[in-house]
């Protein structure tokens, strides 16, 4: 294994390359194995059960543990070396969410063991150590994501590019895996529901893999199904932020960085009352809906319209207030004269792709929708909310993302820090006088004499001039001809500078107003909420299993969008 130390050989890249192509190939088939596994699994292959693809993952996550073991003990024995650190990758606030959605799935484990002590007779044993080693798993990495997300590696570049990159890749497995359990528990109870809506021409044929065997404790069984599914939302957030900031170490093996200090960006709730408000609004309505339509969802026909009704309406305000704020955001932007950072950051790089590649989900479903929408031959009331509802979708995507990805770009203003204390100081006649210039000057980083003829004290050079009994008299001339000129100027630049600091708080009013929005419009589909299943308009024009697989396919995108636009809305709150 080579060792990187100073500057690399001419040539020195091509092996480099190479590692990074077959790393990457070797990361793709692990996952591609394991998908047609899952798929296996999924659609009752023969020869194929669950407990074959569990072994998979648990051997996967198995050779990840043994290679974060052995980086740490490696990082252990070297922590006296300085490393080179990739400041834009890990952010505290990304660490801090990813250890909440951990603290979560490793609650999912322990109801998983609990149901599979009460199941065991009939249960595989690979079933008890699957949520055993994946607690396991999600202790140790997200330790070492705490401790290692932002290192630069520069030594064993070869290796660590292959157990970086199939820590990717089993991460992205166990939520596929997650994603399509939950997909399965949430089709069977959609399929449950169609009859009550009257689509009583589509087959239903429930999905079920349920143990062929009674429980041990009868109640402690409910609770541990029923809680599984609740909980799961949180497992699949968890392995796709673990991920992507693992891809993220992956693409800054044997990067150069530029060695420069980045300005802390720390939240602060100061100035961002209203859209925390508006936001706090939306997030508690959306709850109540989320709450009201899975109660009404399926009871009758009647109920299940009024729900599908209730939610489309409300959705529909949310998405035009959000399109509204993008745009103000936007328009703010096109009144400012800033230049955009240009230089090279995996971390942004990737929070761009991850913005536009999982939006092409809710797109997807949209268009499908609209079409449906314009093809059939019935119509049901409550169907044509759901025309407004997909444009509205698919136009606040385009907007959001436009405004995220813009924000991430922009240079942050530099205060000028160089001036915290100004004093002037004039000796004259033994006697000391003391200027305080005024508390604008001193706030806004800007304490400069207008006129020569005052001594001033600026970055730590002295300017001064010794008076006699003649000057005094033409100083105090000059200091009231500079007064003047110095109110004027500084009231031109105070108005500039206020003007400057009002767009600025309707920024961060509107990232915060956005931030509380997306994560509002997270929670109806993780937690069963999907209109997309219940309508069953489009189940009628494309066919049932067509449009079952769509859905399928595009939710978890759906999904992930909206909590990766928090995240990132989050960060430009900090950074407004």
């Amino acid at each position: 294994m080579e060792r990187a130390a100073g500057c690399p050989a001419v040539g020195g890249s091509y092996p480099q390359k190479n590692a990074e192509i077959l790393s990457s190939q070797y990361g793709i088939n692990l996952f591609l194995a394991g998908l047609l596994l899952t798929f296996a699994w999924a659609v009752h292959a023969v020869g194929i059960s669950k407990s074959h693809l569990l072994s998979y993952l648990i051997t996967l996550m198995l050779i990840q543990l043994l290679w974060m073991l052995w980086y740490l003990c490696r990082s252990c024995t070297q922590r006296r070396l300085i490393r080179d650190k990739d400041t834009h990758a890990g952010a505290r606030w990304l660490k801090c969410g990813i250890t909440l959605f951990a603290v979560i799935t490793l609650i999912l484990d322990s109801f998983k063991i609990g149901y599979y002590i009460d199941f065991s007779n009939c249960l595989s044993p690979t079933e008890g150590i699957f949520p055993v080693t994946h607690a396991v798993h999600t202790i140790l990495q997200v330790y070492f994501l705490w401790c290692h997300a932002k290192d630069v590696i520069q030594s064993f570049k070869t290796l660590e590019r292959f157990g970086v990159i199939h820590s990717v890749f089993t991460n992205l497995l166990l939520w596929t895996n997650g994603v399509l359990t939950e997909s399965k528990h949430q089709l069977n109870e959609h399929k449950e529901r169609l009859i009550t809506l009257g689509f009583g021409n589509i087959t239903i044929v429930l999905d079920d893999h349920a143990p062929q065997c009674n429980c041990t404790t009868t109640t402690l069984c409910s609770i541990f199904s029923q809680g599984i599914y609740y909980l799961y939302p949180f497992n699949i957030e968890y392995h796709i932020l673990a991920s992507t900031m693992l891809y993220v170490l992956w693409k800054n093996i044997g990067r150069k960085v530029e060695h420069h200090q980045q300005n802390k960006t720390p939240f602060k709730f100061h100035g961002i009352t209203v859209g925390m408000i508006f936001g706090l609004i939306v997030l508690t309505s959306t709850i109540a809906i989320v709450v009201v339509y899975l109660i009404q969802i399926g009871g009758s026909k009647i109920k299940s319209e009024l729900a599908l009704t209730m939610f489309y309406l409300h959705a529909i305000f949310v998405l035009a207030l959000m399109c509204t704020a993008g745009i103000v955001a936007l328009l703010i932007y096109r009144l400012e004269d800033r230049s955009l950072d240009n230089s090279k950051n995996p971390a942004r790089k990737l929070d761009a792709e991850l913005l536009v590649g999982t939006a092409a989900g809710s797109w997807l479903l949209s268009w499908g929708s609209i079409l449906a929408i314009i093809c059939a031959q019935g119509h049901p009331k409550y169907t044509w909310y759901n025309l407004p509802y997909s444009v509205l979708v698919i136009i606040e995507k385009y907007i959001q993302n436009l405004f995220i990805i813009e924000s991430i770009h922009r240079e942050q203003e530099k205060v000028n820090d160089d001036i915290k204390t100004l004093r002037i100081v004039t000796v004259s006649r033994g006697s000391t006088l003391s200027l305080t210039p005024l508390y604008k000057e001193i706030y806004n980083g800007r304490a400069a004499c207008d006129s020569s003829d005052v001594p001033c004290l600026f970055k730590g050079s002295i300017c001064g001039r010794e008076n006699d009994g003649v000057g005094v008299a033409k100083e105090e001339t000059s200091q009231d001809n500079s007064l003047v000129m110095h109110s004027a100027s500084d009231f031109s630049f105070y108005s500039r500078n206020s003007v400057a600091n009002n767009k600025r708080r309707i920024l961060k009013n509107i990232a915060a107003f956005l931030f509380l929005c997306n994560l509002s419009l997270w929670i109806p589909p993780a937690f069963g909420c999907r209109p997309e299943y219940d309508n069953g308009l489009e189940e009628i024009v494309f066919g049932f299993e067509p449009w079952i697989i769509v859905v399928n396919l595009a939710m978890p995108f759906s999904i992930f969008y909206r909590m990766h636009s928090a995240a990132s809305l989050f960060e430009v709150n900090c950074k407004t």
